[in-house]
């Protein structure tokens, strides 16, 4: 009996929930208006369609667990307003607090699909060698010590270590760098990369459920698993509310020997604006969040935001644009100037399918409007660089190796001056022209533009802002010394972010993480609150986030974060505000001033009062551009 209860009860959905209140709210303006078109008082629709479903809830509560929450007290207070004939107050508070539960539904997301995107990251197949037969096997079968192929564009499926060949591995689902890596014979790869250019074969040290894409998977399910949602403030207390209403009802009753007493003190003892007080508020503050470009996604994640004391940033992407930029060109020949050099190795670069490649040109063509001429002749050499031919002169442009193996010399100079911009966190592609080593580009992730004055802001609200990223030491430093970050944790992998994180909170803090990438997922999922880049950011980060920053436009956080505090305190102060109107209700009760009508509408007005007052939340910090820098700003 109670499992076909349980399955009345979740059959529908929001929309039903919408139409039944609808229909519902009509029949109580009919039913203040004095207007009866049915033989039945129009108040009993409003009883069935919302009272009906609390009741029930109820009852499988105590029956199934005993499990007391406000419905108890709202389902007694129905109950004995119908039995002494005051239907209006028993559909108004049947109306009032499906009301409150239809706000609180709607502040919860449902869907949760980033687990199933990571799932798909693994590749279904693998190409297995043996000796010289290759053998197309399911990923599953993959074993530790398999000898597998990956030809360019496939995903990698397996971690191990090259045996042969040349490449450069994206290794954005693992890192968020977003330069793709250049390997060899001895270097590591990861599940889930993805190879771009050379073919390669790599002997597999941990496949199927050991591999770093499945562990990666792991991680976010178990952060998903044990982030519980916050408990409403009325189902906390409802088994004290429940105990003192009954006891004041029933002493009420002895007292004064009037029943219609004790049903008034039910009726005002009923919590709707107490169940109102959370869901209005962050309804409202969810409304304000989305006109600052802040897709809410969580219904308690404003909630979990307030108490934040770290936000931890990941760099690329988030902080910095996520796309290479020429930071400088330098020439050590005497007659050959840098534009010269800058524009050569742009037509060398032009038909390069590697993303240093194209910005190069990307960047060479934003400054010049003259076309680029095709080169004579074009080579690329996976994991080097490139080799043309142009106006006769031979070009090439890659790494040191690509030098090395040509048998052409990178004098001292070059290199230390390479050398200053690498520890500055830039990446550096060596320019030769003509058999001779003539200097090189310095390419880098270049910084948001309003990223220093949102880190100072984040830090004037008390938060502590942290540097978490899985880009080299060097990177990570020099952007952190831009910003003034002073807590760096560089060289992150996925599980890394997760483990920080994780341990942190265990010591009592706090923890916001904001990213944008795939590797980001399981930190975003473990943190108390987890922000997602929506513009550029993966699918999956968005999905693992409880808060989307759709526009990409980080210069909002610290309206967020403000915004959040706020909305606590606007919760608070409903509470405070209806609780202190329902002890003088039931003093008022007590002595016998209000009856059930008058006291339904007496909550009634409480609950218009919290509902007003969470109104201001949604044009909160409108006035903040026109106050002095970092105010906070103040309520309407």
């Amino acid at each position: 009996m109670l499992d076909r209860l349980e399955k009345l009860l979740e059959w529908g959905g929001t929309r039903r929930d919408v139409a039944l209140l609808s229909v519902s709210g009509f029949a109580l303006l009919l039913s203040m208006l004095d207007i009866e078109p049915l033989p039945f008082g129009v108040a009993w629709i409003a009883i069935v369609l919302c009272g009906v479903p609390i009741v029930l809830e109820a009852v499988l509560g105590l029956a199934a667990a005993w499990d007391i929450k406000a419905d108890v007290l709202v389902s007694i207070a129905l109950v004995a307003s119908v039995i002494i004939g005051e239907d209006f107050a028993a559909a108004e508070i049947a109306f009032i607090m499906q009301l409150g539960a239809l706000l609180e539904n709607l502040t919860v997301a449902k869907a949760r699909a980033g687990i199933e995107k990571l799932v798909h990251l693994t590749p279904a197949t693998a190409r297995k060698v043996d000796g010289f037969r290759e053998e197309v096997i399911p990923a599953e079968q993959v074993c530790a010590g398999d000898v597998l192929r990956v030809l360019p564009g496939e995903t990698v499926p397996a971690d191990g270590v090259i045996l042969s060949g040349h490449t450069s591995i994206n290794q954005a689902v693992m890192t968020g760098e977003p330069l793709p890596v250049d390997k060899e014979a001895g270097d590591e790869v990861s599940s889930g990369t993805v190879n771009q250019f050379g073919a390669f074969d790599m002997k597999a040290s941990r496949a199927g459920e050991d591999s770093s894409i499945q562990r990666m998977v792991r991680l976010v399910q178990s952060a998903d698993a044990g982030k519980a949602g916050i408990v409403s403030v009325a189902d906390r207390w409802a088994t004290w509310i429940v105990v003192i209403a009954l006891a004041s009802a029933g002493l009420a009753w002895l007292v004064t020997g009037e029943l219609i007493r004790s049903v008034t003190i039910l009726v005002v003892f009923c919590p709707c604006a107490l169940v109102l007080a959370t869901p209005t508020a962050i309804m409202a503050a969810i409304g304000n969040a989305t006109r600052h470009g802040f897709l809410v996604r969580e219904g308690d994640a404003l909630e979990r935001l307030a108490s934040v004391s770290h936000l931890t940033f990941d760099k690329t992407g988030t902080l910095t644009h996520g796309t290479p930029r020429v930071a400088a060109v330098r020439s050590f020949l005497p007659d050959l100037p840098e534009q010269v050099l800058y524009r050569y190795a742009a037509c060398a670069e032009l038909q390069s399918e590697h993303p240093l490649g194209k910005a190069v040109v990307r960047c060479y063509r934003k400054g010049e409007t003259r076309e680029l001429p095709q080169p004579e002749q074009f080579r690329m050499i996976p994991g080097r660089g490139v080799q043309a031919v142009l106006d006769g002169r031979e070009l090439m442009a890659g790494n040191l190796e690509l030098f090395r193996e040509n048998g052409l010399e990178v004098p001292g100079e070059v290199r230390r001056a390479a050398e200053q911009y690498q520890r500055e966190g830039c990446t550096v592609i060596f320019l030769g022209m003509d058999r001779k080593a003539a200097g090189f580009i310095a390419l880098s992730d270049t910084l948001r533009e309003d990223a220093v004055s949102t880190i100072r802001e984040v830090a004037e609200t008390g938060v502590v802002p942290v540097l978490l990223t899985g880009d080299h030491g060097n990177a990570a430093a020099h952007v952190a010394g831009q910003l003034g970050i002073e807590r760096v944790y560089a060289d992150c992998l996925p599980e890394d972010k997760f483990n920080w994180i994780d341990a942190f909170q265990k010591e009592r803090n706090r923890v916001c993480m904001i990213g944008d990438g795939i590797n980001d997922a399981p930190a975003l999922k473990t943190s108390h609150a987890g922000i997602a880049m929506g513009g550029i950011g993966s699918d999956i980060a968005v999905d693992a986030a409880d808060i989307v920053l759709v526009s990409d436009d980080i210069r909002e956080l610290p309206h967020l974060l403000r915004l959040a505090r706020r909305m606590m305190r606007t919760i608070k102060c409903n509470l405070t505000f209806s609780m202190a109107l329902n002890f003088i209700a039931i003093m008022l009760a007590v002595g016998g001033i209000l009856n059930p009508v008058a006291g339904a509408l007496v909550h009634n007005a409480g609950s218009v009062v919290v509902i007003v007052n969470s109104v201001f939340l949604l044009k909160w910090g409108s006035k903040k551009s026109m106050a002095p820098h970092g105010a906070e700003g103040t309520a309407p």
